[in-house]
């Protein structure tokens, strides 16, 4: 299994850059892994106790299940994925089945902050995006799918993801053998990649 860790600011462009890699290689290769289903089980904490979770810190997520069911897909075994809402800030009682491919997409903000799972990667790579058009991308994901209001969104940005974004996730790009400027819509550095990925699986 070639497993790829895909990185990169909230808003930045992670999510189509794995999409376009998906429909580039062939039919039923490739297993997503996204660390946004990886958030830790909250449901001992009160509705108000969740809201004051700081989600692009490090210790939002649950490390240990996600290297876990890592190891389970590479050695060939289907997971049951954990689902998570955003509008109640807990997990859900639906998973998703995940068999295993020959490539494993591993993709969220913190994907390079972690050396246990780094090391795991045959491929580290970091979507570069510009800060003012990631907030931009916040401000009209976040109003139309998660039902915060432009201020919310930007006193949010100003006061947790700008912070966050230049203590953990900056700095993980020193970690990434690619970088891709524009996010998604880098067509050519896409191309690329999924040419490299090709190479990467048949070596295998």
């Amino acid at each position: 299994m070639t497993i790829i860790g895909i990185a990169g600011g909230t808003g930045s462009g992670k999510t189509t850059v794995v999409k376009k890699i998906v429909e580039a290689l062939p039919k039923n290769y490739v297993a997503v892994v996204p660390l946004d289903s990886y958030y830790n089980d909250t449901s001992e904490l009160t509705p108000e106790e969740r809201k004051q979770i700081n989600f692009d810190h490090p210790d939002a997520f649950d490390w240990k299940l996600l290297l876990e069911q890592i190891e389970m897909l590479k050695k060939g075994q289907a997971i049951e994925q954990p689902t998570y809402s955003y509008i109640i800030s807990n997990r859900l009682p639906e998973t998703v089945h995940v068999e295993p491919h020959k490539v494993m997409i591993i993709e969220g903000i913190m994907t390079l902050t972690q050396p246990e799972i780094r090391d795991m990667m045959d491929l580290k790579i970091f979507v570069d995006t510009d800060a003012d058009e990631r907030l931009i991308r916040n401000i009209l994901r976040d109003t139309v799918d998660r039902g915060r209001t432009v201020s919310m969104v930007i006193d949010r940005y100003l006061e947790v993801l700008k912070p966050m974004h230049e203590q953990f996730i900056e700095p993980s790009k020193k970690y990434a053998d690619v970088i891709i400027p524009n996010g998604g819509d880098n067509a050519k550095g896409i191309n690329m990649i999924c040419q490299y990925i090709k190479r990467l699986v048949e070596e295998k």
